[in-house]
């Protein structure tokens, strides 16, 4: 009965022992052309130019949070709107995220990343005109616009990472070089946005230069667009050694039905990135206006420090990269994450003084930078399937943009109802990052007794040696074995991802009549 079995598990999850999948028939055209796998030199061309459009996007995202103050003065608008006009994007996001993650797997990631970058500067140009003429409503409007952009290219650009590096074999280091570039363009536009409002007299010059740096993203990703089209020319996908995988830039068909096949090791790390990678953006959404309460400084100085705070740890990410593809021990950085995450808003709450907060701002620079590349690189390692990767990271992004306008919008409540002070809004941060101690230190004791976690904790050695076996047979367990118990796992999981869903609307629904009656 066993040998039986087998073909059906191996039919099941399209990836058998001998290459006749519906994946590697994907490459079954090529061929005849004899092509090659793409040689390192291409791929570290191919890293470098997402790079540059990582840099200019991470400029222009930099600019809003640091000019929080200046914004609520200059356009004379309460927290609650401010939360409101960061919320906007990301109510967008959970209404179109998960569309374009199923489109960017069926597409390619290439013509996403043309088509975003196009839509963001737009974006970007009427949120300029919308500051220049001191329009609320207008600049949410931008803001919007700016989002449809913003959707098509987060994903595209993983999409297209996933599709050139397996797991433990330079995902996780091209993923830290590009997040690494993204830290340092998130510095210069979150440190350089005050001194150019000042300097300029008018901080509408700010989002002009963001104008102008979403062009120069432009040129970049069509350059990229050139190169990855001679590269489907004379490359072929390359196969993931450990599972016999092919992977793929674009799929043939929708994979709808391997969306509903994503496995519970899936959602653990989703769960983490609901706590850690929500409490981390919201902070730094606020770092600059708390470091000016806290410090008693001016803009420009407190620009600086949350800046430092933010993206000083950028040098870390590529080891950190590099170290995930060697010694794996992705559990173990996700459980250090939330702890450092933990000691930096227990300071920040209970050691408000000058010393206090450096110290906090000081230990969330090396904290969050642990936290990006081992969650997407953890999703990355947990899936049967490569080529709905675009999928599921669309996903994760849903889920951490729903959370996002939740938290914006309570912590602007709060902060307007309590004076314009932090004192309340601080305890939402730890309460957080509390809960993804509690979920990273579940993660990593599960790994030490389930070879589905067990496979985050896997070096690149054992991935090698062993995976061809151990993953098969978790795969024919988890999509054969028990498939009625894994989809209902599925099922509830994405039932819930929908109630996050519908209640981050609500909120934004609430912030918008009370931002504009107020």
């Amino acid at each position: 009965m066993e040998a039986l079995e087998k073909p059906i598990a191996t039919a099941t999850v399209n990836e058998p022992a001998k290459p006749s999948s519906p994946v590697q028939d994907q490459q079954t055209d090529n061929s005849g052309d004899k092509k090659q796998p793409p040689p390192l030199a291409a791929k570290l061309i191919a890293v470098f130019l997402i790079s540059c459009i990582s840099f200019g996007s991470s400029w222009s995202s930099g600019v809003t949070g640091a000019m929080k103050s200046t914004i609520k003065k200059k356009m004379n608008i309460s927290n609650t709107q401010f939360s409101l006009l960061e919320a906007s994007e990301d109510f967008m996001v959970t209404l179109l995220m998960l569309g374009s993650g199923i489109v960017t797997d069926r597409v390619g990631g290439a013509e996403m990343i043309i088509y975003g970058n196009v839509v963001y500067t737009i974006g970007s140009i009427l949120v300029a005109a919308a500051t220049t003429v001191r329009s609320f409503n207008f600049m949410v409007g931008g803001r919007i616009i700016l989002a449809l952009g913003d959707i098509a290219t987060q994903v595209a650009q993983y999409k297209m990472f996933s599709s050139w590096f397996p797991p433990s074999n330079g995902f996780a280091s091209t993923l830290g070089l590009e997040l690494a570039m993204r830290k340092i363009g998130g510095f210069v536009g979150k440190s350089t946005a005050n001194p150019i409002a000042k300097n300029t007299g008018n901080f509408a010059w700010v989002y002009w230069t963001s104008v102008f740096m979403n062009l120069f993203t432009n040129a970049a990703t069509v350059v990229f667009w050139l190169y990855s089209r001679y590269c489907n020319r004379h490359y072929q996908g390359r196969e993931d050694k450990a599972t016999r995988e092919v992977l793929t830039e674009k799929n043939k068909k929708f994979e709808l039905k391997k969306i509903f096949q994503l496995p519970w090791m899936f959602w653990c790390i989703l769960l983490f990135s609901l706590f850690q990678t929500s409490a981390a953006l919201v902070f730094s959404q606020n770092a600059t206006e708390l470091a000016q309460k806290r410090f008693n400084v001016d803009a420009i100085k407190a620009g600086w420090y949350s800046a430092l705070s933010q993206y000083s740890g950028f040098f870390l990410v590529p080891c950190l990269g590099a170290f995930i593809d060697i010694a794996g021990n992705r559990a173990t950085v996700l459980c250090v994450c939330g702890c450092g995450m933990l000691l930096c808003m227990t300071l920040v709450n209970f050691a408000s003084s000058k010393a206090g907060t450096g110290a906090a701002f000081g230990i969330y620079a090396i904290a969050s930078t642990l936290g990006p590349t081992t969650i997407i690189d953890g999703i990355r390692t947990s899936l049967w399937h490569q080529s709905v990767f675009g999928s599921a990271y669309a996903i994760k992004v849903t889920m951490n943009n729903a959370m996002n306008i939740i938290v914006r919008i309570i912590t602007g409540a709060l902060q307007d109802a309590d004076d314009d002070s932090y004192r309340r809004v601080v305890r939402v941060y730890l309460f957080l990052v509390a809960c993804s101690v509690v979920v990273g230190l579940a993660i990593l004791t599960g790994s030490m007794f389930t070879d589905e976690l067990g496979l985050l904790q896997w070096t690149r050695k054992k991935r090698l040696t062993y995976g061809p076996e151990i993953i098969d047979r978790m795969r024919e367990r988890n999509l054969v074995t028990n498939a009625r118990r894994s989809w209902w796992i599925s099922f509830c999981c994405f039932g819930a991802l929908v109630l996050l869903i519908l209640g981050s609307w609500v909120a934004y629904i609430w912030g918008a009549v009370t931002g504009n009656n107020s």
